[in-house]
């Protein structure tokens, strides 16, 4: 899983980290510095900050501001420059939305944050618990505060135009006015402090990973255009850019993105970056196809493309409009000329970046298999240093000593998110980043939760694994098991095509259910090639969006059930899993059924496991899993005899 970013003490020191360590591109060593871990933890006084903001809400009239989390382009994971509502609230998780009015400040986040947000908002600031009964939501305590006539601001280049749209018609009722603020407040009162918009360069992804030439998804693309009657596509999102052009980047810690925006019509390809960030190989790879035009002008070029088409258009166009994503900016649709000239609907892009080749599907497996490897590595040097070296390690030593083990693989472009190392109560702060100085020392003795992915060049990986050195409590085990079951119980479905992830997350948790437990986060997320770990619009879970896309094969997801008790210990288990065609006795309906492929390659706990818990059914499917990990992970460990005999002992047959 991704995790949030913490709180820079400086911006130095966050560029210096995010360049040193975050790079997808470039491996570097951080044990030159130790000023790279000061990361400062603490509550941050905002008095002044929130001052400093109202002040500017009295010059511009605005009685109300929003700052969500997301950047111009609705990424998940935001460039430090674009780190808003952390800036503003002291807030670091990932998810989260601050509203502030001139007497009042609130923040909202769901149940990953819950007891984060708790420890890192200051006084000034009413934390808002998204799912909890009579908690409004951030949209009704916004609407709330609007009454009487009251104006809501908000810069529209971070919010999308469908929730600009919903929360303007509430804002409404209450009687009260949502207006776009173009300057956004919180920009002004960072002043020159604000880290710098990265610009790091931009490479090509060669066909011999991606699988299809960047000219045919474009021209596959322009297809979709064709069947939706559409002007054109402007492409917003940063991880469909990079997919479509067959180009990563380095802009955003652990996203192989670059800053950009794209708009492909029936007859041109226009690509809004900034020129330094393109060396020659990668303006040989796009050729005289491709217009280059500056990040900046995207806003003012679409305004003028769209005044063109329409004054252009006849009566057989009267219904053609521009296509975005449905993600895209409030900012962007005005630029386009508003709803009247905009249809938004789900991006074609994203649905087709979803559905890997065979090329990326392969190179998925690859990358999984040396990651894998790397993992079991891990857990045996960690093993023998605890228990057998009487060590002491620290939840950073752990991160430092598998990333080290990580480099030394072939492709490795560096890490896909923080990595979770988490002994004992920290496992279970299901968010949770170690930082030195301020982390716990593992204890052999008691649970320890490790979340971690990388960027290969062929692939992207995230595993989870929960292990326990010594003796586990019966709840320990109980816990790890049902989760266990809940995994296998997924891994092992069958679904007629058209089954969404919303309709089988219950597969998942039914083992928990059954005990009166569960956990507050998703059971799965859809992943990229060699781009984000977290990708739309697939998912396994309760939101509403699961239920809106049907799984399809050449889909790679999460499975990754867990539990937690606060204070105590936490627990995942979280393999990736691809969707493929299975045979089946029977087809009702016609219809082709569908199953998962796991590609994740460690072992699960033997220390952990409940045995009577298990049937005899999923005992052998736990040790074909185990056979097939020793298979094609061991030959990594010819001189390696610790780690060998480690791999040995833990896919042993049960």
């Amino acid at each position: 899983m991704f995790l949030p970013r913490f709180l820079w003490r400086t911006h130095a020191t966050a560029a210096a980290y995010a360049a040193a360590r975050r790079s997808p591109f470039a491996v570097r060593a951080l044990h030159a510095s130790p000023a790279l871990r000061t990361i400062d933890m603490a509550k941050v006084d905002t008095t002044h900050r929130l001052a400093e903001l109202r002040k500017l809400m009295k010059e511009r009239n605005v009685d109300v501001y929003m700052v969500p989390s997301e950047d111009s382009h609705q990424s998940e994971y935001i460039a430090p420059c674009d780190a808003r509502r952390e800036y503003i609230s002291g807030f670091t998780g990932s998810a989260g939305y601050a509203v502030i009015t001139h007497d009042k400040a609130a923040l909202s986040t769901d149940g990953r944050y819950f007891n984060q947000a708790a420890k890192q908002l200051d006084g000034n600031w009413e934390l808002l618990k998204q799912g909890i009964h009579d908690v409004p939501t951030i949209q009704e305590w916004t609407a709330d505060q609007a009454e009487g006539g009251r104006i809501v601001g908000v810069d529209p280049s971070v919010v999308t135009a469908a929730d600009a749209r919903k929360l303007a018609e509430k804002i409404r009722k209450k009687g009260g006015e949502y207006r776009a603020v173009d300057e956004n407040l919180v920009d002004l009162v960072w002043g020159d402090k604000r880290p710098a918009r990265p610009s790091e360069n931009v490479i090509v992804q060669p066909e011999m990973y991606s699988g299809k030439s960047f000219a045919d998804k474009i021209e596959e693309l322009r297809k979709e255009l064709d069947k939706k009657k559409s002007l054109g596509f402007v492409v917003s999102m940063l991880d469909e850019i990079a997919w479509l052009f067959n180009l990563r980047g380095n802009d955003i810690p652990y996203n192989p993105v670059f800053f950009s925006y794209a708009v492909v019509t029936p007859s041109t390809v226009t690509l809004y970056v900034d020129d330094s960030k393109l060396p020659e190989a990668v303006k040989k790879h796009l050729g005289d196809k491709v217009t280059i035009r500056p990040y900046e002008a995207i806003f003012e070029d679409v305004t003028a493309l769209s005044r063109e088409a329409f004054a252009a258009s006849d009566k057989n166009d009267a219904q053609k409009k521009f296509l975005t994503s449905n993600r895209a900016s409030w900012a962007l649709n005005k630029a386009l000329g508003g709803d009247e000239k905009v249809e938004e609907a789900r991006s074609p892009v994203g649905d087709a970046k979803a559905v890997k080749n065979e090329v990326e599907l392969e190179g998925m497996r690859q990358c999984h298999i040396r990651d894998g490897a790397a993992l079991s590595e891990y857990f045996a040097w960690l093993e023998d240093q605890l228990i057998n070296k009487k060590a002491t390690l620290d939840e950073v030593d752990g991160v430092d000593k598998l990333e080290e083990i990580r480099k030394k693989h072939e492709n490795f472009m560096g890490l896909s998110f923080d990595t979770i190392s988490s002994t004992g109560p920290n496992a279970a702060v299901i968010h949770y980043k170690p930082e030195k100085g301020e982390c716990s020392v593992i204890d052999p003795k008691a649970i320890y939760l490790c979340d971690s992915g990388a960027q290969y060049r062929d692939g992207t990986t995230d595993t989870t694994r929960t292990l326990h050195f010594t003796e586990p409590t019966e709840m320990e085990r109980k816990a790890y098991t049902l989760v266990l079951k809940g995994n296998i119980a997924l891994e092992r479905v069958k679904f007629p095509k058209g089954t969404t992830g919303f309709a089988l997350d219950a597969l998942a948790r039914q083992f928990l259910w059954a005990e009166g437990l569960d956990y507050r986060h998703g059971t799965g997320h859809g992943v990229g090639s060699f781009l984000n770990v977290h990708e739309g619009p697939i998912g396994i879970g309760t939101r509403v969006q699961y239920s809106e896309v049907s799984l399809a094969v050449g889909n790679v997801i999460s499975d990754e059930p867990g539990y937690y008790e606060d204070g105590k210990f936490g627990i995942r288990i979280e393999n990736m899993v691809m969707v493929r065609e299975v045979e089946t006795k029977h087809k009702f309906g016609d219809k082709p059924y569908l199953g998962f492929e796991h590609v994740t390659m460690t072992p699960h706990c033997r220390n952990l496991v409940d045995l009577s818990l298990l049937t005899e059914d999923e005992k052998k499917f736990i040790d074909e899993y185990h056979k097939e990990v020793y298979e094609k992970t061991s030959k990594y460990f010819d001189k390696d005899s610790l780690t060998l005999e480690w791999l040995k002992r833990e896919t042993a047959p049960y």
